[in-house]
């Protein structure tokens, strides 16, 4: 049996990662919460269906605060890459951390399935996104029910961490990934790995819903 992970990272420690786990008739089979790069190498090398499992990682957004010269610089609104004025010190432009790539780099060179994809994009594909702000009390609420009641996810009455439920999301692309390849689409590679999302949801296999 295969085992879907998802996990939604975050660009650092003082912020939860969320991790599910789902098996083949999208039963959760754990979910959990890190801290530390440190707790998810701990999870993977422990994790005893590792060799069994597909997993999708989430992008994590490079949160490096511009200081007050950059954004006054940056008030004309100009491209970056046509105006001399504004140069790409330390990274300050880059928009998703490099956080844990190296690790994942390694599970790939031992024959693991992992594929990272872009949160937001990937909620819009699913049709998981709501008119809430994001990662509000109510977006998470939203983003709880809909994945019990749209897609047959058995979980908790009372309210999820977010980050737990944007990685359910995360597995259930792997799930996609794995069954239906053909509805995948690649949009970009970061640091050597595919960063993939669905081009449709219509059609996709769902668990039968209990009447």
């Amino acid at each position: 049996m295969n085992y879907y992970v998802g996990l939604s990272l975050t660009a650092g420690s003082t912020m939860d990662t969320g991790l599910a786990v789902l098996d083949e008739d999208y039963n959760l089979i754990m979910v959990d919460k890190l801290y530390k790069m440190s707790d998810v190498i701990f999870f993977f090398e422990n994790f005893s269906s590792l060799k069994q499992s597909k997993i999708c990682v989430s992008l994590p957004w490079d949160r490096t605060l511009l200081n007050g010269k950059w954004r006054i610089l940056s008030k004309p609104y100009q491209l970056v890459a046509t105006n001399p004025h504004i140069r790409n010190i330390d990274n300050w432009t880059q928009r998703y951390s490099t956080r844990g790539c190296d690790f994942f780099n390694s599970l790939l060179e031992q024959g693991i399935d992992v594929s990272r994809f872009e949160l937001y994009l990937t909620r819009q594909s699913l049709h998981l996104n709501s008119c809430f702000r994001e990662r509000t009390p109510a977006d998470c609420k939203f983003l709880q029910q809909v994945l019990t009641n749209e897609w047959g996810i058995d979980l908790p009455v009372n309210m999820m961490p977010m980050s737990q439920l944007e990685a359910i999301v995360g597995a259930i692309l792997a799930m996609e990934n794995t069954k239906n390849p053909d509805n995948i689409k690649q949009l970009f590679t970061f640091k050597g790995q595919r960063v993939i999302d669905v081009k449709s949801s219509v059609g996709m296999q769902k668990p039968l819903l209990a009447c």
